[in-house]
């Protein structure tokens, strides 16, 4: 007689198990919040449950579990009697028939209808077994907290060497689909929408060396120059920000913002704001983290001998994600021209992806450049003269301007096949 109390008492124990939780995840969020406003006890234990969901299900599973195995040692072992007992059986058919008789029983009543009747309503069933429910989250705490430990553990272990292969394929094969949405609209407008998550796939790969301000461009004044020339530079060149160092540009110590101005000081130290040092190799996306987090909006980019290779702004990050922003400063001096079907003049400043992007070509894309400047000079290991051109993959390179340290137009030419 004992021994069938005990499998009944199992049998019950793992239909509420069961059915406690597919009514604990089935209960709608709008339903928990409701529950949240109302302060009687059951309410308590009610929102106190939903509120560690991972702990509560693990002491659901680890409850059911001891249930079933109680369940199975008592019910195998009548079983055993009544069929040894009404015929002659070796132990392998014996298994089998007390494996079916003892499966069937545990999934009709225990996980079949105990499911099937807390799914019609599951908001009711769970409110109604909350404190049995807690107590026996209480209960298996201990075990709880081991079993949650263990599997952590084995989760790190088998994620640390997928996690980066499975984020890299996810990013391919999105990376992947956009181009292909991009080349079925043709010559046709891309989406805006389209071309921020684009740039968002690809957002943790820039590096600040990619959309810096080359050194070469910026204008920067020595700590102890007047106050009137740093006044005529903001209104000469409409800037927002000028750079300010120490000697040299190697030495930058801060910035001047243009309403600072208005403070008429006597000194360029007096109005100086600080800025962030960044390396080239540095992530962009760490780059504005930090600058947002110390509510700064400049970052010095510099080389591996420690000298000043350019400068980011938060707006030049933000363009790497939406695009160019021009503000009534902003003074387009590229040049960017199509002559003919076939012929481009280009200034040597533009980005080899805005290119292709723009007028559909199939310039050669590479980590080592990002401008067709730095296109050309990878190729020709060099800076070219005037008048000198070459041909690749069917596009003839001409070198319309130069200067001494750098290349300033060019000329492409589409061959015909």
């Amino acid at each position: 007689m004992f021994e069938f109390f005990i499998i009944a008492l199992s049998i019950i124990l793992s239909a509420f198990f069961s059915g406690t939780e597919i009514a604990f995840v089935s209960t709608g969020r709008m339903q928990i919040e409701l529950e949240r406003k109302k302060k009687n006890y059951f309410s308590k234990l009610f929102i106190f449950l939903c509120d560690r969901p991972k702990r509560f299900i693990t002491s659901l599973l680890i409850g059911n579990t001891v249930a079933l195995v109680v369940y199975s040692y008592y019910t195998g072992k009548i079983l055993t009697q009544w069929i040894t007992a009404l015929i002659d059986i070796n132990q392998f058919a014996l298994l089998l028939i007390q494996t079916f008789i003892s499966t069937f029983i545990i999934l009709v009543t225990a996980e079949y209808l105990p499911k099937a009747l807390f799914s019609t309503n599951p908001y009711r069933y769970f409110k109604f077994f909350t404190a049995p429910a807690y107590f026996f989250y209480i209960i298996l705490s201990p075990l709880v907290f081991i079993v949650n430990g263990f599997s952590e553990f084995i989760l790190k272990l088998l994620k640390k060497g997928h996690e980066e292969e499975e984020n890299l394929e996810f990013k391919e094969e999105m990376s992947y689909f956009i181009s292909q949405k991009m080349e079925e609209a043709d010559e046709e407008k891309v989406d805006s929408e389209v071309q921020i998550f684009k740039n968002a796939l690809h957002f943790s790969d820039v590096r600040a060396r990619d959309c810096m301000i080359p050194r070469k461009e910026i204008i920067g004044f020595e700590l102890n120059d007047s106050i009137n020339s740093v006044k005529q530079k903001f209104i000469d060149a409409g800037f927002s920000k000028i750079l300010i160092y120490k000697e040299n540009i190697d030495n930058i110590i801060g910035y001047v913002h243009a309403f600072d101005m208005f403070k008429k000081p006597k000194y360029i130290k007096n109005v100086l704001m600080p800025v962030e040092f960044v390396h080239e190799t540095a992530s962009v996306k760490n780059i504005m983290n930090v600058l947002i987090k110390k509510r700064r909006s400049i970052a010095i980019v510099i080389d591996e001998y420690g000298g000043t290779a350019g400068m980011v702004t938060l707006e030049d990050i933000v363009e790497e994600l939406f695009g160019e922003i021009e503000d009534e400063h902003d003074k387009p001096q590229l040049t960017e021209q199509k002559i003919t079907k076939n012929e481009y003049l280009f200034s040597a400043r533009l980005e080899i992806d805005y290119i292709n992007q723009e007028y559909g070509l199939k310039i050669e894309t590479s980590d080592n450049y990002e401008t067709l400047g730095g296109f050309i000079v990878s190729h020709l290991e060099d800076i070219p003269q005037i008048g000198e051109n070459f041909i690749l993959n069917n596009i003839k390179f001409s070198i319309e301007k130069v200067s001494n340290t750098k290349i300033e137009e060019v000329r492409i030419t589409i061959q015909n096949n």
